[in-house]
């Protein structure tokens, strides 16, 4: 497999050990807020985009969508050495860029500004950059680009499409919220309750109550995070997991838990919405992140001001 492009390492961050860690990939327009300078590129071309970054080089981006996640996970790499300094299981955050090196610059200036430990930026010119993920060992990719999504979900790599949306940066510790069906689990029950409706949908759970449900695309990067948040008493932990799901907990939410539990995924709070909007559970919850498969419920999170990833 050839390297991207260009990998500048940023030698100011600690380089974590990619077998251990929790690799992220961000792309440039899911964690700054590029929509300007996106547009330019559309209308202008890849020359003018790139004499405007040069011309601004030192000019901070504003903070996009996964910017306060970013930072939160941050805050957990802080707590993780505080307990133990030796700690391997990290989180490594890299940023892929379809930038050049040359207007990449005002990306790098852009995270040493707001003191962002980003261990890697690879520009990569391949017209699909996911085909990279693989050999960094990225464990969830978040883009602004709907086909780079696509691709790295057939790759295998859990990933999410960012919408671009102002943002309350919330405070620690890190909160990640993740839908069931079709994001933590696989999407068997959705495809029931599509075929035979809710009624269906409740008689085939009640018969597989004791039959763990299949992995969904993000069940690896949560998976991992609770062995990360094992590590601390729940108190002290600078993690906290939420699922937040449209199942209604009296008759579908029984299947789940065994699930979770199977998988040895504790899960600090689980809400079963019974099909009601999820905006008003989420507002109070505050996350980081929430990950869901429906765009319903991605409108209804950005309409409370919650930094949303759309599963497709």
């Amino acid at each position: 497999m050839a390297e991207p492009e260009s990998t500048v390492i940023n030698t100011n961050v600690k380089q974590k050990d990619p077998s251990k860690a929790l690799v992220i990939a961000v792309t440039t327009r899911a964690i700054f807020n590029l929509e300007k300078e996106h547009k330019l590129y559309l209308e202008k071309g890849k020359e003018e985009y790139t004499r405007h970054q040069q011309a601004n080089q030192d000019k901070p981006l504003p903070p996009g969508t996964a910017f306060a996640f970013i930072q939160a996970v941050q805050y957990v790499n802080k707590k993780m050495l505080e307990s133990n300094p030796a700690e391997n299981d990290l989180f490594d955050i890299l940023v892929l860029s379809n930038n050049s090196p040359e207007s990449g610059a005002r990306i790098i200036n852009s995270a040493k500004h707001y003191g962002l430990e980003i261990s890697k930026f690879c520009f990569v010119s391949d017209e699909d950059s996911t085909q990279y993920l693989k050999s960094h060992g990225v464990k969830l990719f978040l883009s602004a680009d709907r086909t780079d999504v696509c691709n790295a979900l057939q790759r295998g790599v859990s990933a999410a499409l960012i919408f671009q949306q102002e943002v309350q940066a919330p405070s620690t510790p890190l909160r990640v919220v993740f839908d069931g069906d079709a994001v933590l689990f696989s999407d068997e029950t959705d495809q029931i309750f599509q075929e035979h409706g809710l009624e269906g949908a409740v008689r085939y759970e009640q018969a597989m109550e004791a039959v763990p449900m299949g992995e969904g695309p993000l069940k690896s990067f949560a998976v991992h995070l609770g062995k990360m948040r094992r590590k601390f008493s729940q108190e002290k932990s600078p993690i906290r997991t939420y699922l937040v799901t449209a199942r209604s907990g009296r008759d579908m939410g029984i299947r789940a838990i065994k699930t979770l539990r199977e998988w040895g995924l504790a899960i600090d709070e689980a809400f079963f919405m019974d099909g009601a909007p999820k905006g008003p559970i989420l507002a109070q919850i505050q996350p980081h992140i929430f990950f869901d498969d429906g765009l319903h419920n991605i409108q209804g999170a950005q309409n409370v001001g919650v930094p949303s990833a759309w599963v497709p």
